[in-house]
């Protein structure tokens, strides 16, 4: 009768690990995002003891096949199978950590409904987490694309050729976070930032997966870019995602942008 209800609640899933932190004397709670079950918390018993039977497959970062058993409040971790290694990689290199930091906080607030299924979102971040641990582009590179496409996933996909209001086509020259990316002169609200044309064509390519215009991007278009992430994620998110400030980019406000009478 113990070993069927056990059965009965028990699952396996892939998983990747967001953030953990400490429970009691040897354990922790992982807050993971899974394949097949959305955002999972769940005990990993006797973890911080030395010849833990789970090793470094809980770190952050980390992708594992988990067998995961259903409790009252947290779920626990029976078993995990290494099957994307690529925490050790990320945590050797500050702007590949940094980046995966908040990477992982974005997918924890995007995928906060718990049982939720969430497999793109899983899979976007596991391909992003991926391409950071081998090196692939740049990392501020990965990161914004991901942040992009995360939010496209959630619903609140950018528009950088036409207007995100009005629908005109484009190319237009001014930025708005809450009316959902670039805006013709009609529709853009008092005080909106004009971006470079390149820094547009950079956004857009990032959105895409255009890792050719990416990748040969200035650093100029490459930081004024960065800024405009920010804030469309902040406005999106509705509060800031702390963990971007700890990126390695200069403040946004400090780069040459058109001024607004070049608008007109």
């Amino acid at each position: 009768m113990a070993e069927s209800t056990f059965a009965a609640r028990s699952y396996r899933d892939d998983g990747v690990v967001l953030r953990t932190h400490r429970l009691g004397e040897a354990d922790r709670i992982i807050v993971l995002l899974t394949k097949h079950h959305g955002q999972v918390r769940a005990v990993a018993r006797g973890v911080r003891r030395t010849g833990s039977r789970f090793g470094a497959r809980l770190e952050p970062f980390m992708v594992a096949d988990l067998q995961l058993v259903r409790g009252r409040s947290l779920e626990v971790v029976g078993q995990a199978v290494a099957r994307g290694t690529y925490g050790s990689e990320i945590a050797a290199d500050y702007a590949r950590y940094t980046a995966a930091a908040a990477m992982a906080e974005t997918a924890e607030r995007l995928t906060a409904n718990d049982g939720e299924a969430s497999l793109p979102h899983y899979q976007l971040l596991v391909g992003a987490l991926a391409a950071l641990s081998r090196g692939a582009h740049a990392p501020e590179l990965i990161l914004d694309s991901y942040l992009l496409r995360a939010l496209s996933t959630a619903g609140w996909a950018p528009s950088f050729t036409d207007c995100a209001r009005c629908g005109e086509p484009g190319p237009h020259a001014a930025f708005s976070a809450a009316l959902g990316g670039i805006v013709c002169h009609g529709c853009r609200p008092p005080g909106s930032p004009a971006p470079a044309p390149e820094t547009v064509h950079l956004l857009a390519a990032l959105l895409s997966g255009d890792w050719s215009v990416a990748d040969t991007s200035e650093p100029i278009h490459r930081r004024e870019a960065s800024g405009l992430v920010a804030a469309y994620v902040q406005w999106h998110l509705e509060r800031a995602v702390r963990s971007l400030r700890l990126v390695e980019r200069d403040d946004p406000t400090s780069l040459p942008t058109r001024q607004e009478s070049s608008l007109t």
